[in-house]
């Protein structure tokens, strides 16, 4: 990703890709909630930032005004691609959702629960007794490369390769069109042999049970397919990832949070939830397809709108205490999923990993801290998250 040009005000040039917003978000929409809840910027064509959770909930509720078909903000547009349901609006929305909704209740996580245990142990075991390890290369990002790929029925010896289309397609891709629309056409090959592979031979897997859905009687076309397992893999892994690598570093740099956990399990579940909230990964966008007015700004037609559902989640308004982190919150309608008709299909999931993670580690590596004149490194864009945690324990 090329160097990106100084921001000269946050209100009027912002810029979620700066170095700034990536190391340290929080300021910044403190002081835009202070005086400018809608910001905007003549980068990407032209975008607003609204940072007040009510905002980011109204915008997130009116498809009529605010376009799905483009999720990301890049620094030129390029040609649609699909990722049904995410990229996709009402009516065709709906029906897509619904395809996908079964795959992952509670019910059809729940018999993973002892797989990705033993994914998670296996982990664990490689660096345990070595007293360091990169909290997120060597744990969080393997567990849910490991986890997409059992889902998919694909190998996860392919992950490297995973890696390097979502860092090509959220991060450096940002600013390199070329290599988005070329990353976008490997995934369609790569996933084209999978499907071919299925209809000769069905299994279990998330790609076979798309086999055999139906919208409106009829099965799902190829680029239909494609476009849900690449929407699959990018979001199983690289959310998750980032979400659970914020758990452990707030818990390194957090020894009451900590010992409290470990001495109380029975905190897991509120836990989860509240580092969840706090450190939400996932931003994404609109385009906005016909004039309007939210918060008392006015949203032009043809401009984007990033939705930080991270800075939704650390609104004063809507969270007491919002930029303290509460291990036992009561009342927790967070965001860290999303808001609005596409809402995290996968949040089920995306729970149940983050628990046994946290678990796991914690039954083994109670004690933990960051390493001495640790350098932590954020990733930019779409999802923010550690992408390099120097653990000592």
């Amino acid at each position: 990703m090329k160097a990106r040009p100084p921001v000269t005000d946050w209100a009027t040039d912002f810029d979620h890709m700066h170095q700034d917003w990536t190391q340290d978000p929080y300021p910044i929409w403190q002081d835009l909630r202070q005086r400018c809840p809608v910001a905007h910027t003549d980068r990407f064509e032209g975008a607003y930032l609204p940072v007040r959770y009510a905002d980011i909930r109204e915008i997130a509720y009116d498809p009529a005004h605010f376009s799905s078909r483009r999720i990301v903000i890049r620094d030129e547009r390029l040609p649609l691609v699909s990722f049904p349901p995410i990229t996709s609006d009402p009516p065709d929305h709906r029906a897509q959702r619904a395809v996908l909704l079964p795959l992952f209740t509670p019910a059809a996580m729940a018999p993973h629960e002892a797989a990705i245990r033993r994914i998670c142990r296996g982990l664990v075991d490689r660096f345990a007794d070595k007293g360091t390890c990169d909290g997120a290369a060597d744990y969080a990002q393997e567990i849910t490369v490991a986890v997409t790929a059992m889902l998919l029925g694909i190998s996860s010896d392919d992950g490297d390769l995973f890696r390097r289309w979502l860092n090509d397609l959220l991060v450096v891709g940002t600013d390199d069109p070329a290599l988005v629309m070329r990353t976008h056409g490997e995934m369609a090959g790569f996933f084209m042999k999978e499907i071919a592979l299925r209809r000769a031979n069905p299994g279990q897997d998330i790609i076979s049970r798309l086999l055999e859905a139906r919208i409106d009687e009829a099965p799902l076309d190829d680029a239909q397919l494609v476009g849900m397992v690449r929407l699959l893999l990018i979001a199983g892994i690289d959310t998750t990832w980032s979400a659970l690598g914020s758990c452990l570093l707030h818990l390194a740099t957090h020894a009451d949070d900590r010992r409290r956990l470990v001495a109380d399990p029975s905190l897991m579940p509120t836990a989860i939830e509240e580092l969840l909230r706090a450190y939400s990964p996932v931003s994404i966008a609109r385009e906005i397809v016909a004039d309007t007015e939210v918060g008392g700004c006015p949203f032009k037609a043809g401009q984007m709108v990033l939705l930080s559902f991270a800075a939704a989640n650390r609104d004063p308004e809507a969270f007491p205490d919002a930029d303290k982190v509460v291990l036992d919150r009561a009342e927790n309608r967070h965001a860290a999923f999303g808001l609005g008709i596409h809402r995290c299909i996968g949040s089920h999931l995306a729970r149940l990993e983050m628990t046994i993670a946290l678990e796991e580690w914690l039954a083994r590596i109670p004690e933990f801290s960051l390493a001495p004149d640790a350098i932590v490194t954020w990733s930019a864009g779409a999802v923010r998250g550690p992408r390099q945690l120097p653990l000592v324990f």
